[in-house]
């Protein structure tokens, strides 16, 4: 397929998959139960944490951590006191445990009443054509508070080579607005221009029978080249695609 006739079927694919009916049981089902920007950025961030595995359990996990919350993690999150999280315990999703969960609420905490919130520190650490030095930034500021190195697994860095699956998926949720109502476009001072492709098994395995990634490793590295590839078909919206590849693979069975 040459370049012209791979935009065209991708940018079909993207339309097909980027529309409401996608949210489903799809992890970005957990913010679109709320209104208040805040409440959407912590459930959307707290939900991207987890998704990894089957995604009935993701959502039972998400549900568990948003009840704990009563529902209402901004204000959890801001006004909790250390009697709140007594009740916190056990496994909350796969080897993401209460001890992890617990760190995040007081690392999310310090991140909206000391450094102005998450998107101010995307914004401030983004350069022109890459979001990845914002979240190796936003990572560090994460865990300044004294912690477990265990729950740095949680957070994916790519300046130690991840992917950073999750954090670039829960990028594409905050920044992205084409008003097809699946992705929020909350942050406005960061460009879709320079997000990054949440790169899966899935949309890993498509991009590269249609030729889009030539690296067998789903690293950073093949993040970069996954990007420069899809930025040629749409520089200013290329994480669009993301629908199409992670349709082709789930649904279609690439």
């Amino acid at each position: 397929m040459d370049h012209d006739h791979l935009r065209e079927f991708l940018d079909e694919k993207a339309d097909l998959y980027n529309r409401p009916s996608f949210i489903g049981l799809d992890p970005i089902s957990i913010p679109h139960r709320f209104t208040m920007r805040e409440d959407i950025e912590i459930a959307g961030f707290l939900a991207a944490t987890i998704a990894w595995g089957n995604r009935v359990a993701i959502l039972r996990s998400a549900d568990r951590m948003l009840a704990y919350m009563g529902n209402t993690p901004y204000d959890f999150i801001i006004n909790h006191r250390d009697r709140d999280l007594k009740g916190i315990d056990g496994c909350i999703h796969r080897t993401y445990f209460a001890e992890d969960f617990i760190y995040f609420i007081e690392a999310l905490k310090y991140i909206y009443l000391e450094k102005g919130g998450m998107e101010a520190i995307f914004a401030r650490y983004q350069n022109d054509d890459s979001l990845q030095p914002a979240i190796h930034e936003f990572r560090k500021i994460f865990f300044e508070l004294p912690h477990n190195s265990r729950t740095e697994r949680h957070l994916s860095d790519p300046f130690k080579g991840s992917a950073a699956k999750k954090i670039n998926m829960f990028l594409r949720w905050m920044v992205r607005n084409d008003d097809r109502g699946v992705d929020f476009g909350l942050w406005k001072s960061v460009s879709p221009a320079v997000l990054s492709c949440p790169l899966d098994v899935h949309s890993g395995n498509v991009a590269r029978k249609l030729g889009l990634l030539t690296r067998k490793q789903s690293d950073a590295k093949a993040v970069a080249e996954l990007d420069a590839g899809l930025r040629e078909m749409d520089p200013a919206d290329p994480v669009k695609y993301d629908y199409a590849l992670f349709g082709l693979g789930v649904f279609e069975k690439w």
